[in-house]
């Protein structure tokens, strides 16, 4: 990656209180841009607001303003920040050309902008040779970046997805400097069965424009993922000791969360894992553990149940279901009968207090979970009850 914008820029100058600051200073990273991409610009050490700052260059379409952006990164010293997006003429043949940094029609800095060949418009459909497995999302991206092509609306087509998937262009995303790559992550039906799909992009118009093949394999017996490697169903509440004894408890009308883990979940368990149990009001969804704490930790997967109000007392089994029916598993959970209380009186074990939610790390023997006010939970030990293994 080749950062364009030297010279004067980088010298220093003094001010009138004698501190050095650095003259505006074009930077400009680029690996070579295609005839219709958008070059990201931005010019620091500018000294003050409202001034007119416009990067020009012969391989642009036009001029292009520069918008003041706030750096919270900056140093005070550093100056202003200006950036903004410069579209490459759709008409720029291969090769370099200069850019210059105008402030109020004086130039200030000069940089470079490399200029390579347009590419024939693409279409892709990720996923490995052995075959993506049901419920499995797959990438598929569209890019029409090439002179004369217009339009917008693009569909893919697929007996493998549920629907016809329309790809869409996102301004802030990884291709946000090429305009016209469309894009989309739908999920293989969870029921597909095993062989070779045809995944067809139409236009506007209906015309169909590129096929793709895509296999679909399930997991079979031997496969890593056939079974997974779970743990759970655990629970744990707002605070105190999750699991150091022998089975939970939670009272009558109470809430608590369940968590289940898994090394190598089965494709597409982050929308369909739920846990159920005769003492829940409804079933579980367990949603994945996206959070910072989860980080370098197997997947994990948890979600709030709320305790049927007015249940008699007693152990309770609750259940979750995997890898497509081949695991279930299920724990044990005490449930006390409070007469005359319904639901837990705020700061109980098993009382969620209205907290939105709470993050779970495992390590090892212990665990701490973060709730949404920052609360360590500690679990002093796993504690395995049921048949969960």
């Amino acid at each position: 990656m080749v950062v364009c914008g030297v010279g004067a820029s980088g010298s220093a100058a003094a001010d009138d209180g004698g501190r050095a600051r650095k003259k505006p200073q074009l930077l400009f990273q680029s690996d070579g841009e295609r005839p219709g991409q958008l070059a990201g610009l931005q010019v620091i050490g500018i000294a003050t607001r409202h001034e007119k700052v416009v990067v020009k260059s012969p391989a642009f379409a036009h001029a292009v303003r520069l918008a003041y952006e706030r750096d919270p990164m900056a140093e005070p010293t550093w100056g202003l920040s200006y950036q903004a997006r410069g579209p490459i003429s759709m008409k720029a043949g291969r090769g370099s050309y200069p850019l210059t940094v105008e402030i109020a029609g004086r130039v200030v800095d000069r940089g470079t902008v490399r200029v390579v060949a347009s590419q024939r418009p693409s279409f892709e459909v990720s996923g490995s040779v052995e075959g993506v497995r049901p419920g499995e999302s797959v990438g598929l991206s569209f890019d029409d970046l090439y002179p004369g092509k217009t339009g917008s609306s693009f569909t893919v087509h697929s007996k493998a997805f549920k629907a016809p998937v329309p790809l869409r262009h996102d301004d802030h995303g990884g291709y946000w400097n090429n305009p016209r790559m469309f894009e989309a992550v739908p999920s293989v039906l969870p029921d597909a069965a095993d062989g070779t799909y045809k995944v067809v992009l139409t236009g506007p118009d209906g015309r169909r424009i590129a096929e793709r093949r895509l296999t679909v394999r399930a997991s079979r017996p031997g496969d890593y993922d056939y079974t997974g490697k779970v743990h759970g169903p655990e629970f744990f509440g707002k605070r105190g000791d999750l699991g150091a004894t022998p089975h939970f408890r939670v009272r009558a009308g109470g809430r608590m969360h369940v968590l289940w883990e898994d090394a190598t979940p089965d494709a597409g368990e982050e929308n369909r894992l739920t846990a159920t149990s005769p003492a829940f009001e409804e079933p579980v969804r367990l949603k994945r553990d996206d959070s910072k704490a989860a980080d370098g930790s197997d997947p994990r997967y948890y979600g709030l149940a709320r305790i049927r109000s007015g249940l008699d007392g007693g152990s309770y089994p609750v259940t979750v279901v995997s890898h497509h029916g081949r695991v279930k598993r299920s724990s044990r959970l005490v449930v006390t009968a409070a007469p005359g209380h319904h639901g837990n009186t705020p700061g109980q074990q098993g009382d969620h207090g209205g907290f939105p939610a709470v993050a779970v790390i495992s390590g090892g023997a212990g665990a701490l979970a973060v709730g949404a006010t920052g609360v360590l939970l500690v679990r002093a030990r796993r504690a395995r009850t049921g048949d969960s293994r």
